[in-house]
């Protein structure tokens, strides 16, 4: 069974409107590991707001404007 069909088993209701992203990272490091921590943080930015983006920014989805 793959990861995906998994998840939507276990955690059915809660994924209806999320979005998954896989960061391919194998699960080889201890709890705040800074190799996990810099991997991590590596991975994830490009799918997180930017600062600027953030409250009231444009990917906020504010109705001002």
């Amino acid at each position: 069974m793959d990861l995906r069909a998994k998840l939507q088993r276990r955690f059915k209701s809660q994924l209806k409107r999320a979005r998954v992203i896989c960061l391919d990272i194998p699960d080889d490091y201890a709890f705040m590991q800074p190799e996990l921590v810099a991997l991590l943080e590596k991975k994830v930015t490009r799918f997180l707001p930017s600062p600027l983006e953030g409250e009231g920014g444009p990917r906020s989805g504010s109705d001002e404007g």
